[in-house]
């Protein structure tokens, strides 16, 4: 057997019912949370080339631009450039803590519309900003919102996903931001061409906001929620409602229950109790997988694709332009990812990575430029139906109800403060390494494939409530978990 897999003795995940149009619609409606995420991401880098928008904040970027004579990857090395972009995720590290404890006591559903009006507060702050306070305040807020977001969306989505078809309903959420970045892509080309052209694709933002509010408060919380919080005939209309009138829920009802009252009998703190040796390996992955995903580099190349394109000799129609193109790649790989995720299982996508480097001395020629666009697009395909979605789903489904949301509060932040010390540093790293910039993330993507073989166990099918079968099985794993977890399950 390989390392990381396991035979599949346990529970089948075959609870009464199937998918229903009523799953389908309210998991597309919590899904279009990532679209906020996904804007934001693909709206920064953008918004950063945008010549008014330098003008009014950014003066010291255009003077750098008059006078650089050999290096361009050092256009845009500005510590108050990357704070606009980072300090998003600063707030967004914050936010997503403290929705461990709300989520956990106000349910998912709620927890998602407080990100969507953060955000959409965020994003009109932003759209008529008139200085750095405002425009940094706005990205504060808008960080707030996504932190909210991303704990308790993909937390929803696996919870209301039949277990048989849970990977490509949670990739839904990475379907929508997907979507937002190449929403974003295709507003920027068209706002740079008029000068308040960024504050268009800044305030634009509160579209998607406004549309994941109001969709998440039409819909129903989870029934995990609403059994953790004693709502149990609600619980039993939701399930039923998901899995299809006339469909006996009890079964599935009945392990709920019975995992809720694990949860209310632990009386220590959550974020006390996911440090016990019987959670070693999922504290472990729920900081590895995200730090991993970030270690790939994509975000640097969300965010600054623009730059980096100009920075090696692209006009700026033309960055925008390839910057379209990456999105458009990602978008379309993301919905590969939703289609296989639940036939091949997670460990077999999380293999791919890609990387390139010109020299930065000069601008590069047309065809060198095409070349490192296509392999750009190589290496975003490879992330798109892999570390992307993945790194929502994994963390949402391998914990235990009583540290679920606490397990994901940890897997965001890790994320949004691996991406905060990324996005702060890159376009410095840029300019004194060149291309070594991109070799330093390559040699992630080695560490990272090594450990998907060795330690990640597959998950694929398996219930949420008997997730610690996967544990149990594996080589390396079943050391720390195997005689808690049978105690406690028994």
């Amino acid at each position: 057997m390989a390392p990381g897999a396991f035979a599949n003795n346990g529970p089948d995940g075959d609870y009464a019912g199937g998918i229903t149009a009523s799953v389908v619609i309210t998991c597309i409606v919590a899904a279009s949370g990532g679209a906020i995420f996904g804007y934001d991401i693909g709206i920064s880098g953008g918004v950063t080339t945008m010549v008014p928008f330098l003008q009014k904040f950014f003066p010291s970027i255009l003077r750098n631009a008059a006078e650089a004579k050999t290096n361009m990857y050092c256009l845009y090395n500005s510590q108050t450039l990357t704070a606009f972009t980072s300090s998003l995720y600063i707030a967004g590290l914050a936010s997503s803590l403290v929705a461990s404890r709300l989520t956990a006591s106000f349910g998912r559903r709620n927890i998602m519309v407080l990100g969507g009006f953060t955000f959409l507060a965020g994003a009109a702050i932003n759209g008529g900003a008139e200085n750095i306070f405002m425009l940094i305040l706005g990205r504060i807020l808008l960080g707030l919102g996504v932190g909210f977001t991303n704990q308790a969306t993909p937390v929803y989505l696996s919870e209301m996903a039949p277990p048989k078809w849970r990977g490509a309903f949670n990739v839904g959420f990475q379907f929508f931001l997907g979507f937002g970045v190449v929403i974003a892509s295709v507003i920027n080309l068209g706002a740079f061409r008029v000068n308040w052209g960024w504050r268009l694709s800044l305030g634009f933002a509160v579209v998607p906001a406004a549309i994941m509010t109001i969709g998440a408060l039409l819909i129903s919380d989870t029934p995990s929620s609403l059994v953790l919080r004693g709502k149990l005939e609600q619980a039993k209309q939701s399930l039923i409602k998901a899995r299809g009138i006339g469909t006996d829920v009890e079964l599935e009802l009945n392990d709920l229950i019975k995992s809720s009252a694990i949860a209310k009998a632990a009386t220590e703190e959550p974020f006390a109790t996911i440090f016990e040796r019987q959670y070693r390996p999922h504290l472990v992955m729920s900081i590895l997988i995200p730090l991993f995903q970030q270690a790939t580099g994509i975000n640097i190349i969300a965010f600054y694709g623009p730059v980096i394109f100009q920075s090696v000799g692209f006009g700026h129609n033309g960055a925008l332009l390839a910057a379209l193109a990456l999105a458009s790649t990602n978008f379309v790989c993301i919905m590969v990812s939703g289609a296989v995720v639940d036939r091949f299982g997670r460990r077999f996508l999380l293999l791919e990575a890609v990387v390139t480097g010109v020299s930065g001395t000069e601008h590069v020629s047309k065809g060198s430029g095409i070349l490192m666009l296509i392999l750009m697009c190589i290496y975003v395909a490879g992330f798109a139906w892999s570390w992307g979605p993945l790194v929502w789903l994994i963390p949402s489904e391998i914990f235990p109800m009583k540290i679920r949301t606490t397990g994901q509060s940890i897997s965001v932040a890790v994320n949004f403060a691996v991406t905060f010390v990324l996005t702060q540093t890159f376009l410095s790293m840029l300019c004194h390494f060149k291309f070594g910039a991109f070799l330093f993330y390559a040699g992630w993507n080695v560490v990272m494939t090594v450990f998907v073989l060795l330690f990640l166990p597959e998950t694929k099918g398996i219930p949420l409530d008997s997730m610690y079968v996967v544990w149990e099985e594996h080589w390396y794993w079943h050391r720390f978990v195997k005689a808690r977890s049978s105690r406690v399950m028994s």
